[in-house]
Parts: C-alpha cells; sequence; structure tokens
C-alpha cells in the first residue's frame, strides 16, 4: 500500500482550487467520458467518510472528486511535492491546495504513517478515498484488500462507502474520440453496517470489514475476484 513519508503529515483541507476545479472538471467529464454516476445519495452528507474503492487507472483519483457529492482527500506520491524551479513549487503548491497527503510507497512504520494521515483526515470530518488493493489491477479482477481502510474506520468511527468503478481501465488516450467508446459508470454503495462487529476483537474486525468492504466493491463493480492480494502493479 502507499505510505507516506516518516515525519507526521498535517492533512490539509481542500481550498479554492479544488472547488474551481471541481466546477470545470466535471461538466468537461460529462462530456468526454459521459460518466453514469449511481448513488450520490448514498455518501452521507456530513462527518467522516471513507470511500473505498476499485482501482483501475491513474483516472481513478480525478474520477471520484468530481462524481461525489462532497469534497475528497487522497494520498498523493510525494513526488508531486518536491522538485525545483517554478514547476516544482507550482506542483506543490497545487497538489497543497487541493487537500493532497505526501506519500511514498513503503512499509513498515511508514506504513502506519500512511494509517495516521488518513486518519486525520477523517477524525476532521471529511471525506477520504481509498484503495485497498493497494495498487491498481492490470489484469481487471479484484484483488484483496488490505487492512489499513478497516483499521481507519475502527480508529475514527467513519462510515465506510463502497464504490464501484467500471470502464476507467479501458479508456485511452484520445479515445474519447470514437463513438464507441466505453461509458464510465461510479456506483456509490450504501454504507456498511458493521454495528454487529462492535465489542468484537479488533483483528477479527478488520478481517470481517475488509471481507465485506470488498464484497460490497466486487458487486457494484461487476468484477471478478482473484483471491489474491495485488502483486502486479507498480503504480
Amino acid at each position: 500500500m502507499s505510505a507516506p513519508d516518516s515525519s507526521p503529515v498535517q492533512a490539509a483541507r481542500p481550498g479554492a482550487v479544488y472547488f474551481i476545479g471541481r466546477a470545470v472538471l466535471r461538466p468537461l467529464f460529462w462530456l468526454v467520458y459521459r460518466p453514469r454516476v449511481v448513488g450520490r445519495e448514498n455518501v452521507p452528507p456530513q462527518g467522516p467518510v471513507l470511500l473505498a474503492s476499485n482501482h483501475l487507472a491513474a483516472l481513478d483519483t480525478v474520477i471520484i472528486p468530481t462524481s461525489a457529492p462532497r469534497p475528497v482527500q487522497f494520498l498523493i506520491k510525494s513526488a508531486y511535492f518536491t522538485g525545483s524551479g517554478w514547476l516544482g513549487r507550482f506542483r506543490r503548491w497545487f497538489f497543497t491546495s487541493i487537500g493532497g497527503v505526501p506519500v511514498r510507497r513503503a512499509s513498515g512504520r511508514d506504513a502506519r504513517a500512511a494509517l495516521d494521515a488518513g486518519s486525520s483526515i477523517l477524525r476532521a470530518g471529511s471525506v477520504f478515498a481509498i484503495f485497498p488493493e493497494g495498487t491498481r489491477s492490470r489484469d481487471g479482477k479484484l484483488h484483496d484488500g488490505h487492512g489499513g481502510a478497516a483499521w481507519m474506520a475502527r480508529d475514527t468511527g467513519a462510515r465506510i462507502v463502497p464504490v464501484g468503478l467500471i470502464g476507467t481501465g479501458e479508456v485511452t488516450p484520445f479515445g474519447y474520440l470514437r463513438r464507441d467508446r466505453p461509458r464510465l459508470e461510479v456506483h456509490f454503495g450504501r454504507p456498511l453496517d458493521l454495528s454487529d462487529l462492535d465489542g468484537v476483537a479488533h483483528g477479527v474486525a478488520r478481517r470481517e470489514i475488509t471481507e465485506r468492504m470488498m464484497a460490497a466493491i466486487a458487486q457494484l463493480s461487476g468484477q471478478e475476484r482473484s483471491g489474491s492480494v495485488n502483486a502486479t502493479s507498480r503504480d
């Protein structure tokens, strides 16, 4: 899974750039990709919400925020926050303005820091999106989820809303010019009911939450489940 730098990260809130960008991208995406969005009303209007989605393409990090009814924050590769010169400063300003949290791929202490960064966003009452598979699927199957999403939900009391993306992995450069281009679909499922897990041991509860979450995503996306973790993608 992606993980932040070791130093503590203060989760920024989306600024004006986020809202201006979403206002511009929404109609543009509707024109180019013709996304069909289902279940937006399933996203609670207030309080911390964890959007748990399948991951098929880099486009997913844009299609979810432009489709969701509330501002959505992601963990973003730390490389986008570094660099020198005007381009480096611009990228750092831009990704900070949209509420991005810098992360790098690692394990151990950094992996825990990633969970803490996501939890800080949720404790602020915001919406945080995560790809439980850790990396995007290149074979089109839905791979087993990692336990981080379940840990954050238990840690913060956030509602988990499963998200199923369809067609984003089939988008190609200039594919929007084709008449037979695939129509993207974004399905927001109902928040998972986890009330029966109150008082259950944390390890057992995390495994059960992860399984329910991945089962809901599979139902929304229509993907076949691989039955194993995703070890094929480097994105």
